[in-house]
């Protein structure tokens, strides 16, 4: 019995950090990456890809991680439509990028995956 409240105990903190985290990511994604992908993920058609219920982000977090460290160029596949934009690399910490990425995984139908700092500072190398 004790062994079963700890866990749910480990797993309440453990909720409450990507709450935290995608609550963070909120305000940076509002300043960093609103103005392309929109305020519900759904991108500018023929411009700027969705986020929303994206299997381009939800088939590889890695792939995408390293699209917002180090940008992304030339020609992608999102949903069933290509988009050939660019997005240059954002001038944000690890900590922000995480928080980012976080918050959008939680959001507009995405599969919750958690953005740690250190999967961000892998991509950087």
């Amino acid at each position: 019995m004790k062994k079963y409240i700890l866990c749910i105990g480990m797993m309440g903190l453990a909720l409450q950090g990507y709450s935290q985290s995608a609550d963070k990511g909120k305000g940076i994604y509002a300043k960093t990456c609103i103005a392309c992908h929109q305020a519900a993920g759904q991108g500018i058609p023929g411009a700027f890809p969705p986020l929303a219920k994206s299997d381009y982000l939800n088939k590889d977090v890695n792939r995408a991680v390293k699209g917002v460290v180090k940008g992304l160029t030339g020609p992608i596949t999102v949903n069933g439509k290509k988009f050939s934009g660019a997005m240059p690399a954002q001038a944000l910490s690890d900590q922000q990028i995480a928080d980012a990425m976080t918050y959008v995984y939680a959001s507009w139908g995405n599969n919750k995956t958690t953005v740690t700092p250190a999967m961000v500072k892998a991509q950087r190398k």
